[in-house]
């Protein structure tokens, strides 16, 4: 019987240990390697092709929404469980419509999380504690789209594209669109364009506001000050 093959990305070693030495116990499992931040893990991906990622939503570099984008963007076929410490219904949401296939909380039992590496590795999708196929996932999602982005019934929700992702942590960062330029190596015209298309995206009207609603969806996390 083919084993099914998982990476355990996570910044906290004793954690993601925690994770991975749970998951080792399983004779169907076979865990290839840890990451502890989204580069190494978009690399990590590359070279071994893991039938599952499991990344936490807070990670040094980038977030875990946004890797799930990045791996969607490059069409790996490695399915994304994310965990979170915070259980948040707009972040859930987020997390499937960036392209995870589950969404649980960090505090999940042991043998929960088992389950649900089984359920994403045979197609399926756990989202809300259920365990959901494409059809009803797509139910799920169209019920709970509009509340999530606070328009009217019937409004279009268009997705941010992984560079429009890293141009809006950027702003919430704070940086002018030059910095952003020198950042991303992309011209100031670019950054400006992808600019205008992020407020176009989230319906606000300017960058405070586009930072601030990252923010409270978990889209990027605050960088803690240097001692």
């Amino acid at each position: 019987m083919a084993k099914i093959s998982i990476i355990v990305v996570d910044d906290h070693p004793i954690f993601r240990q925690g994770v991975v030495d749970a998951l080792s116990l399983e004779k169907d499992f076979k865990v290839l390697g840890q990451a502890a931040s989204g580069s190494e893990a978009l690399a990590m991906v590359a070279e071994l092709n893991p039938a599952v990622a499991i990344v936490d939503v807070n990670l040094p570099d980038f977030n875990g929404q946004q890797l799930t984008r990045r791996l969607r963007e490059t069409k790996a076929e490695t399915r994304v469980v994310l965990l979170t410490a915070y259980d948040d219904s707009s972040q859930e949401l987020n997390s499937i419509a960036a392209g995870a296939s589950a969404y649980c909380a960090k505090d999940v039992d042991p043998q929960k999380l088992v389950e649900v590496v089984r359920t994403v590795a045979g197609g399926g999708y756990v989202v809300a504690e259920q365990v959901l196929d494409q059809d009803a996932l797509e139910r799920w999602q169209a019920e709970r789209a509009n509340p999530l982005l606070h328009r009217e019934p019937g409004a279009s929700i268009e997705p941010l594209s992984g560079r429009e992702m890293e141009v809006l942590a950027c702003i919430t960062r704070g940086l002018s669109n030059k910095e952003i330029a020198l950042a991303l190596a992309i011209s100031h015209q670019t950054v400006k364009n992808h600019v205008t298309s992020v407020l176009r995206k989230l319906s606000v009207e300017d960058r405070t506001q586009a930072a601030v609603y990252a923010l409270r969806q978990g889209w990027v996390q605050v960088e803690k000050p240097a001692p």
